[in-house]
């Protein structure tokens, strides 16, 4: 019973994972008076371009061809080793927050390869922004992370992210959340540090990357940004909510079971919540100039640290 708990996180990711930018799209649409895109439309894109023949450049080669395939690949097995509701991961493993850490850098580095093997200047210069960026965002995660295992004693995201009942009269919990929420933004390219429905090519990151997917890779690129925005809310997920419990070996009576029940509900609960909150920092807040980006990760970093000072003080 507590592996088919454990496996309902990443399934359950796999299947409404698209349903995320259907609601920060709706969300943003009803702010601003409009009835805006069905909250579906992403599964109904993902189907139109599966359907279609890619175009491939000509001077592309290998890496170009297979980006698509390896950066939906890492997100999934992000999935894997991130717990839902109290639940451990089917992959969890004692240091499996670097492993975490090594599999979004290594799509990282798969879609800025695709890009700059186009051999287009344009998207020379996205891959470039997407590279500094990341270099800044991926110590701050691995500094989060590094905080949250000693607070918990525990070095897998299952124990980090289960060990501790967070209060609010403890701020640890509220500052390790805001510095995800604002790595969120940025490792997802949401408003303000990119706009994904944006065609101005001088304020373009990851939208100038993947101009010349099409097709069923584009359909992978798109699948994967919104496993990695639900990847991202679920471990916020894990961070703020108030009660993680394992639900007991070989559990099968409904009172054995409620509490877990209840934890995974809340876990996707605080999924969508999230997901909502992104689409309302994008109602309020214009896209910033490129040179304020760093700003955002300055600010999740000083989160950071200020939850490790809570924390040791």
């Amino acid at each position: 019973m507590n592996t088919a708990l454990s496996l309902f996180g990443p399934f359950a990711a796999l299947l409404l994972a698209p349903l995320l930018p259907g609601i920060i799209n709706r969300v943003k649409a009803r702010m601003g008076g409009r009835r805006g895109k069905p909250v579906l439309q992403l599964y109904y894109d993902i189907h139109k371009l599966l359907k279609k023949s890619p175009v491939i450049p000509r001077i592309t080669g290998p890496a170009f061809a297979a980006a698509p395939a390896l950066n939906l690949a890492t997100v999934v097995v992000g999935l894997f080793l991130v717990p839902l509701g109290g639940c451990a991961a089917p992959l969890g493993f004692e240091g499996d927050f670097l492993a975490l850490g090594a599999a979004l850098a290594l799509g990282r580095f798969a879609m800025i390869l695709a890009a700059l093997d186009t051999g287009s200047a344009f998207e020379g210069m996205g891959a470039a922004r997407e590279a500094l960026f990341g270099a800044m965002a991926e110590p701050i995660f691995l500094l989060g992370m590094a905080v949250l295992a000693y607070q918990s004693g525990g070095f897998s995201l299952s124990d980090m992210l289960a060990s501790s009942t967070p209060s609010m009269d403890r701020p640890f919990f509220l500052l390790l959340g805001l510095a995800l929420f604002l790595l969120l933004l940025t490792e997802n390219c949401r408003i303000p540090a990119d706009d994904p429905n944006t065609h101005l090519e001088l304020t373009m990151i990851h939208e100038v990357m993947v101009l010349d997917h099409s097709g069923p890779d584009l359909a992978l690129v798109e699948y994967a940004a919104a496993l990695k925005l639900w990847l991202f809310s679920l471990l916020i997920a894990g961070v703020v909510l108030p009660t993680r419990s394992f639900a007991p070996a070989g559990a099968a009576t409904w009172e054995a079971l409620a509490p877990a029940l209840r934890n995974i509900g809340s876990g996707l609960a605080v999924v969508i919540a999230t997901t909502v909150l992104v689409g309302l920092v994008e109602s309020f807040m214009a896209r910033l100039r490129m040179e304020r980006v760093p700003q955002i990760l300055t600010l999740a970093g000083a989160f950071a640290c200020l939850a490790g000072i809570v924390l040791w003080r």
